[in-house]
């Protein structure tokens, strides 16, 4: 009987991934600097942080930004490279495996750029549980690959990437209490980790917590 962790199994995963990234904090996902642009800042949960481009751009914007991740080595270097910028106060990090905690505190917005994995993660409810820590008039921002570009880590051609409404429905909030803003499929030209190009799509959906 194999009796390994799963959990242990995608942490493993995800500090491999990260140990061999040379750059950190440099480039923020275009549809969060769209969202956030415009609004005054706050109290931010970047849920998956990465590379910390997304935590960064947002804490050189005034928020206080909380950046949460499965890898130890990513919120370690994230919070280093938020010193290195002068950003350290605005900026904590700590990892998380959402399947089996979820940060304390209040925000005015939660980020979910492209969260996904390869393994098994209770997706839905991590996103109910982010909906439920916004204070009212704060927006839950979900972005989520809508089409395979030439970087994917999946490359299965059968893949179902799940529509705005899809996602919504999944969640199950109360429509009166998390209306939503946006759900849409936009296209963009993308460039990848190694300066290839292509056009993607982003399935975007965009909540706000009225109560």
């Amino acid at each position: 009987m194999d009796t390994t962790d799963p959990s242990e199994v995608a942490e493993s995963f995800w500090e491999k991934h990260y140990r061999a990234r040379r750059t950190w904090g440099e480039r923020a996902n275009p549809l969060l600097v769209e969202t956030a642009g415009p609004l005054h800042p706050g109290a931010a949960l970047d849920l998956g942080c990465g590379a910390g481009g997304d935590a960064i751009w947002l804490a050189r914007q005034g928020w206080r930004v909380t950046a949460v991740d499965i890898s130890a080595t990513a919120v370690e270097r994230v919070r280093e490279r938020a010193r290195e910028l002068g950003l350290g106060d605005l900026v904590t990090t700590e990892q998380h495996d959402l399947a089996r905690s979820f940060p304390d505190g209040e925000f005015d917005l939660v980020s979910a750029q492209y969260f996904h994995t390869p393994f098994t993660l209770p997706r839905a409810q991590v996103l109910r549980t982010a909906a439920r820590a916004l204070r009212p008039g704060g927006l839950l921002l979900m972005v989520d690959h809508g089409s395979t570009a030439p970087w994917s880590w999946n490359q299965d051609p059968d893949t179902h990437y799940p529509t705005p409404t899809e996602i919504a429905a999944e969640l199950d909030l109360d429509p009166e209490q998390w209306p939503i803003l946006r759900a849409d499929m936009p296209r963009r030209r993308a460039t990848g980790p190694a300066g290839q190009t292509a056009t993607i799509t982003d399935n975007v959906l965009v909540l706000r917590r009225t109560l």
